[in-house]
């Protein structure tokens, strides 16, 4: 007998309509309690949802009976769409739709760092457009807010700067793959109108931040940073000494699973 908390379905979802649909890869586990709150991933920049984070907020779900949802942003991952056309608001209404679709009520938002930005403006877009979920809790995992302006912005090369203006992106070596990254002129003015570091930021949940403070890509300031936006709301930070950007050897893995359980 097959236990329910081992259910999983894979289904496509079509958000946006004419030139702008896309169709998203969702995977959804299926948990025996349905009166906790299903996790929710939310992925980082080119990053997918069969990710290590991901694949363990999965497995902790299973565990435990709890839903897990995990999904792709168009443009990354087995999802349809442009990697090129997205933008934060995007994606964001990308996570909305897929939380919306799957009719739980409740649910914890598991953001890694771009994810991190995408979790905050998806309460905010909720709240804004009356959706029927309630987020209960943020696991937020060297997030990200603001990046475009914050982060990227500043350090602009001059070659960069004339790339975004006459090609409409750069290109920069990454890290993580061989491919470089890609930032479109779209991102970055997209990004100006999806600013959550501008004023206070209520998410009416505990928060819990995860941040590495030998990140190369998100210094661990920015999180300090996002704390001052977050003065009406339960927020732990840990700062992890020798965390770099993923946070994903087998003790960040299980300070993860550990700030997820202390929302259920």
């Amino acid at each position: 007998m097959t236990d329910a908390a081992n259910i999983l379905q894979q289904t496509t979802l079509t958000v946006g309509s004419g030139d702008a649909a896309r169709e998203i890869a969702v995977i959804t586990r299926l948990g025996p309690d349905t009166d906790r709150p299903a996790l929710v991933w939310l992925g980082g920049y080119r990053s997918d949802m069969a990710g290590t984070k991901a694949i363990e907020m999965d497995a902790l779900a299973g565990a435990h009976g709890l839903t897990a949802i995990r999904f792709d942003y168009s443009g990354h991952g087995v999802s349809g769409g442009d990697f090129r056309l997205g933008t934060i608001s995007r994606w964001t209404e990308e996570a909305l739709a897929v939380i919306a679709a799957s009719g739980v009520k409740k649910v914890v938002l598991i953001g890694s760092s771009m994810g991190g930005w995408i979790a905050l403006r998806v309460i905010q877009e909720a709240r804004r457009l009356g959706l029927s979920f309630s987020v209960e809790g943020l696991v937020l995992i060297a997030p990200a807010p603001d990046f475009t302006a914050e982060l990227i912005e500043p350090s602009l090369t001059d070659a960069e700067r004339q790339s975004l203006a006459e090609r409409g992106y750069f290109e920069e070596p990454s890290e993580y793959s061989p491919e470089p990254n890609i930032f479109t002129r779209a991102l970055m003015e997209d990004g100006e109108k999806n600013r959550v570091l501008t004023g206070l930021i209520e998410t009416g949940c505990p928060v819990h931040i995860l941040q590495g403070m030998k990140d190369p890509d998100v210094p661990y300031q920015h999180a300090l940073k996002l704390m001052e936006f977050l003065p009406l709301d339960d927020v732990v930070l840990t700062l992890i000494r020798d965390g770099d950007h993923r946070l994903s050897r087998p003790e960040d893995i299980l300070k993860m699973k550990n700030a997820i359980l202390s929302m259920i």
